[in-house]
């Protein structure tokens, strides 16, 4: 048991509390569930086959679906890659604390960037409770000493810490290298091979004790680095761009099938809570990933920039089969891991998600969440119920009904707005208590695309 947690359990002020750190109360329990979190990097909303794809299948990502839930209506905190993961793993909208934009690339970022220290990150709440911790892929939220995942609640590390990497050259960019916890690693085959392997490598050792794997994959973020045995059964693909892409892809499915295939050899599956999601819509100039049926991608706060494949499988925890379509977002993440593990956030957590899993087995009717909301600079965005009010750069305030305008079509501002009153008000109410974003935006809008 940590300070924090014994001062909760004997019912210490949450003023002796710190406003970001997830309290909770201690105590013996039964062996907790496993937890492996899997993140895609770039994925559109549209490119699985679950979600509607036709001409790059996913089966193994698909079966998470297939054995659990797929929210419909899933959301992450920023359109782009550090943000997201920054609220992903905190539980907490990442205005709150200034982690508000992409840093620029390995050598040119802010001084300041960094997932700030006063944040607990899940590796450190589940590390708590005595989980085993493990990260194997992209960090993206730091990169001085102090910053590393090994500093945040990780065990072990194998990856890196900038947006992005080679797939293929592991000394390709000399201040980004591969990392195994602090120390340079010169050799590498696949990225996505390797990023699956070490995750599996590590549940094989770990199979007697509760763990976390987190696999923030860099697939299938540029560059189009791909392999023949990918991208061989795509040669009738004419596109050259999309036929890595599907190269890319098939690899990403892959790793995901290695891993749940790692948990079924064991025989942990179903002591195991699998979730699936993508940081940030597809940036589609760039790399072909497809939106579809939303408008808009990476970088935008249109449904295409913000709405991602999110999915979970707990056999015998949660139904199979199932689709959910209640908005939901990344936040939720911290809680629903936390309360599978048998400990509760209180109120001093300053966490802002909800646990699914009573809303998805039907023991809540109620809607997860009364609203959604999205800052970053001057763009923003709120969702509630099915209106969502959008202010894009260079376009007009704009709402939109997603019940009946999924691709934002149809701007009713003019024609509502009583609604548009009142989303704004409940958007200012949100953003009084964001701060200021502890470091500027540090890429162009193009290079955005192509670095986070």
């Amino acid at each position: 048991m940590n300070r924090r947690q014994f001062l909760a359990f004997v019912g210490g002020s949450a003023a002796g509390l710190s406003a970001t750190g997830c309290a909770t109360a201690a105590g013996k329990r039964a062996k907790r569930p496993n937890v492996v979190v899997i993140v895609a990097d770039d994925l559109g909303y549209g490119e699985l086959s679950v979600q509607g794809s036709t001409d790059i299948l996913t089966p193994n990502i698909d079966s998470i679906a297939r054995n659990g839930v797929r929210f419909t209506d899933g959301y992450v905190t920023c359109p782009v890659c550090s943000p997201t993961r920054a609220g992903l793993l905190t539980g907490r909208y990442q205005q709150r604390f200034g982690h508000e934009f992409n840093p620029g690339g390995m050598g040119t970022e802010s001084k300041r960037f960094g997932l700030p220290l006063s944040e607990t990150t899940l590796a450190q709440r589940l590390k708590d409770l005595g989980y085993a911790t493990g990260m194997f892929g992209k960090w993206h939220l730091g990169t001085r000493d102090g910053y590393y995942p090994t500093d945040r609640g990780f065990d072990e590390f194998f990856g890196f810490l900038g947006g992005a990497h080679s797939y293929v050259n592991a000394m390709a960019e000399a201040k980004n290298p591969i990392l195994r916890g602090k120390t340079v690693v010169d050799e590498l085959d696949y990225t996505t091979d390797t990023f699956a392997r070490e995750a599996c490598e590590f549940i094989d050792r770990h199979r007697e004790h509760p763990f976390f794997v987190y696999v923030p994959f860099n697939a299938v973020h540029s560059p189009m680095d791909t392999i023949e045995k990918y991208v061989a059964p795509f040669a009738g693909m004419r596109d050259e761009k999309r036929r890595k892409f599907a190269g890319m892809l098939t690899a990403l499915d892959a790793g995901v099938g290695s891993i749940l295939g790692k948990l079924n050899e064991t025989g942990l599956t179903d002591d195991t809570l699998v979730i699936f999601i993508s940081d940030n819509g597809g940036p589609t100039p760039q790399i072909t990933s497809k939106n579809d049926p939303l408008r808009g991608y990476k970088g935008q706060m249109l449904e295409g920039g913000i709405r991602v494949p999110f999915m979970m499988q707990w056999p015998g925890r949660i139904p199979a089969g199932l689709t959910y379509s209640e908005p939901v977002i990344s936040l939720d993440i911290v809680p629903t891991v936390m309360a599978a593990a048998r400990e509760e956030l209180d109120a001093s957590s300053g966490c802002e998600g909800v646990d699914l899993v009573p809303y998805v087995k039907g023991k809540r009717a109620d809607a997860p969440h009364e609203a959604l909301f999205w800052r970053q600079g001057k763009n923003f965005a709120v969702r509630k119920g099915d209106f969502k009010l959008v202010q894009q750069a260079g376009a007009p305030l704009a709402l939109y009904n997603l019940a009946d305008d999924i691709h934002e079509d149809r701007d009713l501002a003019a024609l509502l707005p009583d609604k548009v009153r009142e989303l704004q008000a409940d958007w200012d109410a949100w953003n009084a208590d964001n701060i200021e974003p502890l470091w500027e935006r540090g890429e162009t809008p193009r290079r955005r695309a192509a670095t986070g």
